[in-house]
């Protein structure tokens, strides 16, 4: 039985050098990137399948960033998190194009400084991956430290923002 929360929602799979990327939108209205494996990740039964314009400007845009040409997106996004969730979003969102931050930071820059942990799970709910790039922050010492998508393409993204991936 499909419930009218689940109804408008679609998705769509793009192939990425990351591997296949589910796309799902609400009303037309991107909130959700999904790697294969992600935690976190609907079920795909959850939503029907979108017609092919729909997703047409996100494809555009990631497209677009895979080839090196877009360092931010302007994509609407519906974002559904608790507040403090789409507070550490919008930090995420934040953080320039081949750059880091740790999870102390976020917490800081949220006014919380003992709230790392609560960051880092907030972090891990990210629903929209890459476009709200989750795999930018890392452990107060540089360590890579979890990724939903998995600690390997969270390096290989941070070497390709970085300019350093060997593809």
């Amino acid at each position: 039985m499909t419930s009218a929360a689940t109804a408008a929602k679609r998705h769509t799979v793009l192939d990425s050098p990351y591997g296949p990327l589910t796309l799902v939108a609400d009303d037309g209205v991107l909130c959700g990137l999904y790697m294969t494996e992600q935690r976190h990740r609907p079920p795909e039964e959850s939503f029907g399948v979108g017609d092919d314009t729909l997703f047409a400007e996100t494809e555009e845009q990631l497209k677009a960033y895979f080839a090196g040409e877009l360092k931010a997106f302007t994509l609407e996004l519906r974002l559904h998190g608790t507040p403090f969730q789409r507070g550490v979003w919008e930090q995420l969102a934040r953080i320039p194009y081949g750059e880091t931050r740790s999870y102390g930071d976020l917490a800081d820059a949220l006014g919380n400084p003992k709230a790392s942990r609560a960051v880092g799970l907030a972090n891990g709910k990210n629903p929209v991956g890459i476009i709200v790039p989750c795999h930018r922050v890392v452990g107060s010492d540089g360590s890579l430290t979890g990724y939903g998508g998995g600690l390997e393409r969270k390096q290989r993204l941070l070497d390709f923002e970085r300019g350093t991936a060997l593809f």
